[in-house]
């Protein structure tokens, strides 16, 4: 007999516990069954690759299971190809409708009707699914995922024909018991696309049910622990609670990075002993050089206008410009899981955090010519008074020249000084940065480790913070200090540096900026000042 294949943590597609270390869908959803059992129709969205198809296919075989109804999850991306092409792709989607039921091994007194009604383009889905449900002996429900996929007139056909049938089966009309929507986006996406005002409720609308709109959250910090005691039950090779821990502050609970770290640990990293909070900070940084899929998919976005609107001040730790349309942005970029889901609006995680400023930092660390090898010292220390000297003579020959050239204007010395730092520290040690919008500011930490005249570990810590002086404002030079004081109490550390970037009309000329000098913080710290 074959033996069995070992589980392991699942980074592709839809999870099963046969292959994969999973928590149990249904229980992190248990409104969907609830909604379900009132006949109601509702949207299921989350950002991709948490859970969402795994959680709809679990419910699928349970409530089918059970006797009483025929549930059935479908995927909508074939439809994608078809555009505006209402009735190219109402075919697609019956098509796919059909292999789902052909796949899922039941009886043929459940299987949809074959042929389908012939009827009008624009009608042909619905009218499918009413004889399905006229001729099935269950109560029938659908989900729908990735309906995102549909786009403008196809999207306002498909959604508008469930409208109808959802209206009219209180006429004793035949038509699914409950639809679930599941893709990115949040329900008031769909309502615009199926005709709705987002600002308007309509009860008889599937598309107006705000409070029927649930979102597949993050795992907490014990469904971590209990995702990674699997693989501990199954190998006997343990996660520290440290390491656990270290995993839920990099990702703050995002499904697919919590299973890409313990692949990457467990599987590309070869690691065969106890697994320690040292070991996910290499799996970070080896997921974010590799930059996998997931992180390539949500990067690519930084330069979507309604993206970039909300991340720029982020970046640049300013107040976002509010107007009415903001709220749409804010939504879909809350629905990409860029952006945290509550105030205040910072990026969603560590990992997404540093990914974000990498990526936009690429172009102007091509521009960093110094060896990073020349930045230690003797005694194994990092040469902080060197770089940013090295930093002036970049910033006067560079800048305006990068300042010009990136894309997020707002933020672009925030971008470039990151990405200076970025090329000189990421060799030895690590590069922490912290920002959100309205702080007016931009934190970085560096950690270097470094070997003590008694042959013991060390780890070096240079703190520094970034401010920028715009036009028709006060010089950001007080509260800045009293900001590094701030975040010098956190790291218990006795001095630091503030950088402020001069972006005002009247700075002066670039070949004379640059001047450092001592400042003294509120508490009495002796820091640096560098202005830039």
């Amino acid at each position: 007999m074959r033996p069995p294949r070992a589980r392991y943590f699942n980074t592709t597609g839809p999870c099963g516990p046969q292959h994969h270390y999973m928590l149990s869908p249904t229980q992190r959803l248990p409104q969907a069954r609830v909604l379900i059992e009132m006949d109601r129709y509702f949207v299921l969205h989350a950002p991709r690759q948490t859970g969402k198809t795994t959680a709809l296919r679990t419910l699928a075989s349970e409530l089918t299971a059970e006797g009483d109804t025929a549930a059935l999850m479908l995927s909508c991306e074939r439809a994608k190809a078809a555009g505006d092409d209402y009735a190219t792709a109402e075919s697609l989607l019956l098509d796919s409708l059909r292999d789902a039921a052909a796949r899922s091994g039941w009886p043929e007194k459940l299987l949809p009707p074959d042929p389908w009604p012939q009827v009008t383009p624009g009608s042909r889905f619905g009218s499918a699914l009413s004889e399905w449900c006229r001729r099935c002996p269950r109560r029938v429900v659908l989900f729908l995922d990735e309906i995102d996929a549909l786009q403008g007139n196809s999207m306002v056909s498909i959604l508008s024909q469930l409208r109808d049938g959802h209206n009219a089966r209180h006429e004793r009309h035949p038509f699914p018991a409950s639809v679930v929507l599941c893709g990115l986006r949040n329900v008031r996406d769909y309502k615009v696309a199926s005709g709705g005002d987002p600002g308007q409720s309509n009860p008889a609308s599937p598309f107006n049910i705000i409070a029927e709109s649930l979102r597949l959250g993050d795992f907490t910090a014990d469904e971590i622990s209990e995702l990674y005691d699997q693989h501990t039950q199954a190998t006997g090779q343990d996660f520290i609670k440290n390491a656990v821990d270290r995993v839920f502050e990099l990702t703050q609970g995002q499904p697919w990075l919590v299973n890409a770290l313990a692949h990457e640990i467990t599987f590309k990293m070869g690691v065969t002993g106890t697994i320690t909070a040292g070991q996910v900070d290499e799996a970070k940084e080896r997921l974010i050089r590799a930059r996998a899929t997931h992180l390539d998919a949500l990067v690519a976005r930084l330069y979507e206008p309604r993206v970039k609107r909300v991340i720029e001040p982020v970046v640049a730790g300013s107040f976002p410009n509010v107007d009415p349309t903001f709220s749409d942005a804010l939504s879909y970029v809350r629905d990409l899981g860029l952006i945290k889901q509550r105030p205040p609006l910072e990026v969603a995680n560590p990992i997404y955090r540093e990914v974000i400023l990498r990526v936009l930092g690429d172009p102007a660390e091509q521009y960093v010519m110094a060896d990073p090898r020349s930045f230690v010292l003797p005694d194994g220390r990092f040469d902080l008074g060197r770089l940013l000297r090295e930093f002036v003579v970049f910033w006067r020959e560079q800048g305006e020249v990068l300042i010009r050239q990136e894309g997020y204007h707002e933020a672009a010395c925030q971008i470039i000084l990151m990405a200076f730092l970025h090329r000189l520290v990421n060799g030895g040690g690590q590069l922490d940065r912290e920002y959100a919008a309205g702080t007016k500011r931009l934190d970085a930490l560096i950690r270097w480790p470094y070997t003590g005249p008694d042959g013991e570990r060390l780890m070096q810590r240079e703190a520094m913070e970034l401010k920028v002086w715009r036009a028709d404002r006060d010089d950001p030079v007080r509260d800045g200090l009293a900001q590094l004081d701030g975040y010098l109490d956190r790291l218990s550390l006795t001095t630091g540096v503030l950088v402020v970037f001069d972006r005002r009309p009247e700075a002066p000329p670039w070949e004379e900026r640059g001047s450092f000098e001592q400042a003294t913080t509120p508490s009495g710290r002796q820091v640096t000042l560098l202005r830039g």
